[in-house]
């Protein structure tokens, strides 16, 4: 069989998980605190036919002749770039402007919490502060943020501290939100809900410690309040994209629909 045949089927799988990366993120557009995709390919081993052959007194250097057997993808990387901003001046809607994530778990029980850019949190029954899905945000302690029962109204500070107006009209400061500092963003993992999992490649042995916003020591960005960061997804690139993914499949579909023809060839040699 020929070997063109293959790279085309290489070259079609490849741009075909472009495509759905692609798609991924055009769907997520409008997804708060969305981090966008990217796929890059790599070239599969070549086949070497003939090898190197090193100059000499009296003969040149000839090189090899080798023929390459495809692509696969070489990596599908998250691309942690900010997103805009979008002012909603809801008091619990926050923004991080610059490094960093909040941190979330779901229960007390849970060792290392989880990462998110998604600010869009609320007040349960329970005073807890809350994300939509009910997960608990963190303070820089790694404790539950719970507001107390004489606390009428809060306000949340650049260092992420809860400024606090009780009852009786004095005010207070409570507790600083955590913040959560990745040396290797990308190697998060995404498991859905605007929420990403540390990994070993994030942080060095997947440690996660909470730190203050807005520091220079720690490298954390201010905390916003009254704005969301939107998804990151640039439509003009994505579709440019997509128009390359969608000729390099169309191309390497022509690769397989010739050396299909040549086959049918060999195969009329003789009737």
């Amino acid at each position: 069989m020929l070997k063109s045949m293959y790279s085309g089927v290489s070259g079609m799988r490849g741009f075909q998980t472009k495509l759905d990366v692609i798609g991924n993120n055009i769907a997520n557009v409008n997804t708060v605190g969305f981090k966008g995709s990217r796929v890059m390919f790599k070239d599969i081993m070549s086949q070497t036919t003939s090898g190197v052959t090193a100059p000499t007194d009296t003969n040149g250097g000839v090189n090899a002749k080798q023929i390459g057997l495809g692509v696969s993808v070489g990596s599908i990387d998250t691309l942690h770039l900010a997103g805009s901003p979008m002012t909603t001046n809801n008091p619990t809607d926050l923004r991080i402007n610059g490094d960093g994530f909040f941190l979330v778990r779901l229960s007390e029980d849970q060792e290392v919490p989880y990462l998110t850019r998604a600010g869009d949190f609320h007040v349960d029954s329970a005073r807890n502060l809350v994300t939509s899905d009910g997960l608990f945000v963190l303070d820089s302690g790694g404790g539950n943020i719970t507001l107390g029962d004489d606390v009428v109204s809060f306000t949340i500070g650049q260092d992420g501290t809860i400024n606090q107006t009780m009852a009786d009209g004095t005010t207070e400061a409570g507790v600083q939100l955590g913040i959560g500092k990745v040396v290797n963003p990308s190697g998060l993992e995404k498991i859905g809900g605007n929420l990403y999992r540390m990994t070993a490649n994030a942080n060095p042995d997947g440690e996660l410690e909470p730190v203050t916003a807005n520091s220079t020591e720690n490298g954390t960005g201010a905390i916003i309040a009254g704005q969301l960061e939107m998804s990151n997804v640039d439509l003009t690139s994505e579709f440019t994209e997509m128009i390359v993914a969608q000729r390099g499949f169309q191309a390497n579909s022509r690769i397989i629909t010739t050396s299909d023809e040549v086959l049918q060839e060999v195969v009329n040699l003789k009737r």
